[in-house]
């Protein structure tokens, strides 16, 4: 805690005298700065998140503020709205300040190696948020969901609702979407799809009529709603024609969105020529609407308080110079070093138990979904 309490002394030479007589009474194990006017110790959060335009964004700030708060940290919430160069200047800001731990989900998880040099160099340890931060050892620990096996639910889920485990010949055709390039997550979903699907492309009962199969051919920058329409408006005109697509694998819930409006303006979505499914993640409230109204058939379900609750959890314990709860120290190499992990499990969802997942434990309120 001395440490952290002359980090912050050399930010601000004109009150070390100052953080040189705190420093000499002690702290408690709360470290951090003391707030005079009540006589106790705090610390402060750097919280960066990527942008306000996904829900889930949204409800992650708001939950580690909350959970930060009631544990007496301050925190310094910022989102960079998906600017690269926004989101470093803003954890510059942050450093510059003198917060004691950061909590950052990466927009690119290539591009902050600099910026984490001079947080390390201010010994900030850094929590890496549900993105894994890559290329430089300055990251400590890591919050997210097991992201393999969000992409084996979305697969496993078209297997399934095809009927290919119980004998469904096919062949049924198939378009295959994934994340933002820049995001380390985006390979571990894609990941765990592919290896449940091929087996069932190689067989030919799948067929993906584009062609287009490698990550490299389907990723879908910032996660772009709008973007991943145009793809599928093209995918529709070039490869299907008079052809029916069966199944849309989809990564995430706004992209889903964009793939549903391309396919009703191609005519899906009525009795003749029903939508086909769909799948989505993050249970966002307007593809939970669209589940219930028959349109994208599923999303994979991501308690982000849990996660929030995880990452706080961490911070608290780098904080009292304790060794936060891990338990996957194996998996997430960030290309320098192998990154200590605390994974969750995520949860698939449809129409048969978005009531009992999501409403009955409070995720959703039921008149959000009306």
């Amino acid at each position: 805690m001395r440490i952290r309490r002359a980090r912050r002394a050399a930010l601000a030479v004109t009150a070390l005298s100052l953080a040189l007589s705190l420093a000499a009474c002690g702290q408690n194990s709360e470290g951090g700065s003391k707030d005079e006017s009540k006589g106790e110790e705090k610390s402060t959060v750097g919280i960066a998140m990527p942008t306000k335009s996904s829900e889930r964004w949204i409800a992650d700030g708001a939950n580690m503020v909350a959970q930060f708060e009631k544990l007496g940290y301050r925190t310094d919430l910022q989102y960079g709205e998906d600017d690269v160069a926004q989101q470093v200047s803003q954890i510059e800001n942050m450093i510059t300040k003198g917060v004691d731990v950061l909590v950052i989900a990466a927009i690119d998880g290539r591009a902050l190696t600099d910026v984490l040099q001079q947080a390390a160099d201010r010994d900030i340890k850094v929590i890496s948020y549900d993105r894994l931060i890559l290329g430089t050892e300055n990251v400590d620990y890591y919050a997210s969901f097991d992201n393999e096996r969000v992409g084996v639910l979305q697969a496993t889920y078209l297997i399934d609702k095809l009927g290919l485990k119980d004998g469904g010949k096919g062949p049924f055709s198939v378009e295959l979407f994934a994340g933002s390039a820049d995001d380390n997550n985006t390979r571990y979903f894609f990941d765990g799809a592919w290896k449940t699907l091929k087996p069932y492309i190689d067989a030919k009962r799948l067929v993906v009529r584009s062609g287009q199969t490698k990550l490299e051919q389907i990723t879908t920058l910032r996660w772009d709603g709008g973007t991943a329409q145009r793809r599928m408006d093209d995918l529709l005109t070039k490869s299907y024609g008079s052809r029916r697509v069966d199944a849309v694998l989809s990564p995430y819930d706004g992209i889903s969105i964009g793939i549903l409006s391309a396919l009703k303006s191609d005519g899906y979505g009525t009795p003749a020529k029903p939508y086909p499914l769909v799948t989505g993640q993050d249970a966002e409230v307007a593809s939970v609407k669209s589940i219930i109204a028959g349109q994208q058939t599923q999303t994979v379900y991501k308690d982000t308080r849990a996660l929030a609750k995880q990452a706080v959890q961490m911070a608290d314990a780098v904080l009292n110079d304790r060794k936060p709860e891990v338990n996957d120290e194996k998996t997430y190499d960030n290309e320098v070093k192998v990154v200590p992990a605390y994974l969750l499990d995520p949860v698939s969802v449809d129409k048969s138990n978005y009531k009992s997942v999501l409403v009955d434990s409070g995720y959703l309120k039921a008149s959000d979904l009306t």
